[in-house]
């Protein structure tokens, strides 16, 4: 399996000793946790924005008419050459 070394500082890395040891687990199955749980965070946001993007295509029209102070003006209406 793959490996990366990441550096610490001391004080973060007492840190991740004493949280370890609270969790009665390794410090690299906690770093190994935070980052997995990171990945997922990401990938979920990704997957949400997407499905809004696609449901804001979908009811474009609908929101262009609930809330028309919010869309974009016209070229050239209301400006001033």
């Amino acid at each position: 399996m793959p490996a990366l070394n990441v550096e610490f500082s001391d004080r973060e890395l007492e840190d991740l000793r004493q949280i370890a040891k609270e969790r009665g687990t390794s410090m690299k199955a906690l770093v190994r946790e935070a980052a997995a749980a990171d990945i997922a965070r990401h990938r979920a946001l990704k997957e949400g924005a997407e499905a809004f993007r696609r449901f804001f295509s979908a009811h474009a029209d609908e929101f262009a008419a609930a809330f028309p102070e919010d869309e974009p003006a016209a070229r050239g209406v209301g400006r001033v050459g």
